[in-house]
């Protein structure tokens, strides 16, 4: 393939996805007109634009696919019969998640649409039998299309659902009961997985080792997963470029010894060591899964052995930019991740940091270059967690400086070791044992980092300005050629107009009145300058879900919380405010009963607060 058409082609996959996610009278004229494009491309034997069209073409078909897919009208919350494989199952409190392929689905009623176009659902199950992923079964369900609480700055489930390709989501009915059609198949990764809860091995070591070396990230608890936020790791838990770029470059690095002794003279020119680290991520990359992670990865992996194999290979930049083509041609949806661009970026950054720059020499100048690396990747990567969640772990460029070659060079190999020594227990626990101390240190010294600088959530307002500045500071530092000076300067205006971000509060006098979707139930937000408070808390779900948990980011200060009733659907939050935010006072009706003391609220009744947010 020519190098120069890396970047049509990554272009045109893109232009491909937004195409495919456009709404409104355009999007049913585009197959018009692109079919049109090609036509006439294919009549000029622009070949060139033959192949750019039909990728826009291929891109933009998929996200129609998903979205003819959807469940249809008529159908919401009525009784439908689906069969499919699961390809998740994760449990809580007798609810069980379960994520569907769906091969067959169709309503009850013989007088309504069918659904024949569902290919993913996403289904809660309460009392469920025992279910395992792999596992063929037909449902008794109710469902409805994906939907989500339209809050401004909170987390999105319906752009979330999108995301992650799930056309519907709904429940399992208890009759009739659920029937187990087929037994998982034979799977590795499941093999391993149930080997490895036959263990006796502490439960941290289990969880952690699943994730580190299988991707299965289900197996992490809530408590694992708001450690690695918090901490600014989360990445390292996730099968991505690290972990499949590890077991490349050691299959690579093996493979060329072997091809040393064998032919001492050529051994530089042997084409089967890169096949074989080739071979090898594509297998590692499928035991984890080949969830979207693990796929992206597997792709960059791959266009990074052929770059760094130097025959006929395209440049770094060609090669991002392929390699951002295949990702999107493949899955379409990562358009919309941002974990996708966050890897992209990072590796983009990496590319231009080290342009021009010889190859380090000896172990000072590999330690030099992983501090210079993480320096200037740590406030780029930084802003863009920030614009993207609106969070910062200020502890994690220290943590990751650490982390980084901790897990990635002795966590993973160790890990990885054990399940080539399964075949002898004794063994496999020799080196799983070492693997134990390494995350149990690692957990302990997290969770010290996380106490000494504490996950901080900012204002939207305050995210965007902040974010914003710290990837052009870091771009001030990555660029090459800039003088010192104008580094300096940049640096010194960016820290001083992000500083002075703050939220906009109302003016005094005037009164900010926020009704906040929460579903079926009612939360009031009041705001003046010196005064906050909240008119009911919303619903809490039979799951325990609360929608007030995703509103705020915790540590929030209400001067008053007036609770109309002690109803779910209007007090069902209160448990959210009581473990998560601070309350001067709860206000009710004489008489409620409610998980917390609260005031009698009367008419006539006078609320003022002297705090200041």
């Amino acid at each position: 393939m020519a190098t120069g058409l890396a970047l049509p082609l990554a272009l045109a996959a893109l232009v491909g996805a937004l195409i495919g996610a456009s709404e409104g009278a355009l999007a049913t004229a585009w197959p018009q007109l692109l079919g049109l494009a090609l036509l006439m491309a294919l009549a000029a034997a622009r070949w060139r634009l033959v192949l750019l069209t039909a990728v826009i073409a291929l891109v933009a078909a998929q996200l129609w696919a998903m979205r003819d897919g959807e469940l249809p009208d008529g159908l919401s919350r009525r009784d439908l019969v689906v069969e499919g494989r699961l390809t998740a199952v994760s449990r809580e409190a007798g609810l069980a998640r379960l994520a569907l392929s769906v091969d067959d689905c169709h309503p009850r009623a013989d007088d309504l649409p069918r659904c024949d176009g569902l290919a993913r659902i996403r289904l809660s199950a309460y009392e469920a039998p025992p279910m395992g992923a792999g596992e063929r079964w037909r449902l008794s369900v109710r469902l409805r299309p994906p939907a989500g609480f339209a809050n401004p700055g909170a987390f999105d489930y319906r752009a979330w659902l999108w995301r992650e390709g799930i056309q519907a989501t709904g429940y399992v009915r208890q009759s009739p009961p659920p029937v187990r059609l087929e037994a998982a198949g034979g799977s590795v990764r499941r093999w391993a997985l149930a080997r490895l809860d036959e263990r006796d091995l502490p439960p941290r070591t289990t969880r952690w080792l699943a994730a580190l070396t299988l991707g299965a990230g289900e197996r992490l608890s809530d408590d694992d997963w708001e450690l690695l936020n918090a901490s600014g790791t989360t990445h390292l838990m996730v099968i991505s470029g690290l972990h499949v770029g590890l077991v490349a470059g050691v299959v690579l690095w093996l493979a060329r010894g072997l091809a040393r002794l064998a032919s001492p003279g050529g051994w530089r020119m042997a084409i089967w060591p890169w096949w074989a680290a080739g071979t090898a991520a594509v297998a590692y990359a499928g035991l984890a899964g080949l969830e979207p992670p693990a796929m992206r990865a597997m792709i960059m992996v791959l266009v990074g052995l052929w770059v760094a194999s130097g025959r006929h290979s395209p440049g770094p930049w060609q090669a991002w930019w392929l390699a951002l083509a295949l990702v999107v041609m493949l899955d379409p949806l990562a358009v919309w991740r941002p974990g996708s661009w966050l890897s992209f970026g990072a590796v983009a950054l990496l590319i231009l940091i080290w342009q021009g720059r010889p190859r380090p020499q000896g172990w000072r100048g590999w330690l030099w270059a992983l501090l210079r690396s993480q320096l200037l990747l740590a406030p780029v990567m930084a802003g863009a967690v920030l614009l993207a969640f609106d969070r910062l772990a200020p502890a994690a460029p220290l943590v990751n400086l650490v982390a980084v070659p901790l897990v990635g060079s002795v966590m993973v190999p160790l890990g990885l070791a054990g399940w080539a020594l399964a075949w002898a227990p004794p063994l496999a626990g020799a080196v799983w044992g070492p693997f134990g101390m390494l995350v149990e240190g690692v957990a302990a010294g997290l969770a010290l980092a996380v106490r000494l600088a504490p996950l901080w959530q900012p204002s939207t307002v305050v995210a965007e300005a902040l974010g914003t500045a710290l990837i052009l500071i870091g771009l001030l530092w990555a660029l090459p050629g800039l003088a010192g000076r104008l580094r300096l300067a940049g640096t010194a205006l960016l820290a001083l107009g992000a500083w002075w971000a703050s939220p906009v509060l109302p003016v005094p006098g005037e009164l900010r009145v926020r009704v906040h979707d929460v579903g079926q139930g009612q939360l009031v937000a009041l705001r003046t300058t010196h005064y906050r408070a909240l008119i009911d808390t919303g619903p809490r779900f039979a799951s325990g879900f609360m929608p007030l948990a995703t509103l705020w980011p915790d540590g929030q200060r209400f001067d008053d919380v007036i609770v109309s009733h002690g109803d779910r659907d209007h007090a069902g939050g209160l448990a959210a405010l009581i473990e998560d935010h601070a309350v001067g006072r709860y206000l009710a009706p004489p008489g409620s009963v409610l998980p917390v003391a609260a005031e009698p609220c009367v008419a006539a009744r006078r609320c003022r607060g002297s705090v200041r947010q």
